[in-house]
């Protein structure tokens, strides 16, 4: 790099390279998240993302935006939900079941009796 403006071109590129590789994977993300287009449908949009892949990056956008954004938006719902589900399965343990698992280690000598004291009175806390 001989100049700032060396430097600057070269740093402009790149974000772009960059965001036009973000861009693309997003496409084909969405392309094999939606289960309403055939697989030949599938395999001319990657064809053409290969071999013309500005302009049809372009027209994926426009034609398919508004569909992109509502399956984005349904995928991270659905990834939230899975997330909440498995928080509540794993946190909801009463008391009861929590000295009983400490009974069970307890009585397998994978703990001292102080130790299942200690989670007997956390479970009861």
């Amino acid at each position: 790099m001989d100049s700032f403006w060396d430097f600057f071109w070269f740093t402009l590129s790149f974000f772009l390279l960059m965001a036009y590789l973000v861009v693309l994977f997003q496409i084909l993300t969405d392309l094999f998240r939606d289960k309403g287009v055939s697989g030949w449908i599938k395999a001319v949009w990657v064809f053409f993302l290969i071999f013309l892949p500005f302009l049809t990056s372009l027209v994926y956008l426009i034609a398919r935006g508004q569909g992109m954004a509502e399956r984005n938006i349904e995928a991270m719902q659905t990834a939230q939900a899975d997330a909440d589900a498995y928080i509540r399965s794993v946190a909801t343990t009463s008391p009861a079941e929590e000295i009983a698992k400490a009974k069970t280690l307890l009585d397998s000598g994978a703990i001292s009796q102080a130790e299942f004291d200690a989670l007997k009175a956390k479970a009861l806390s």
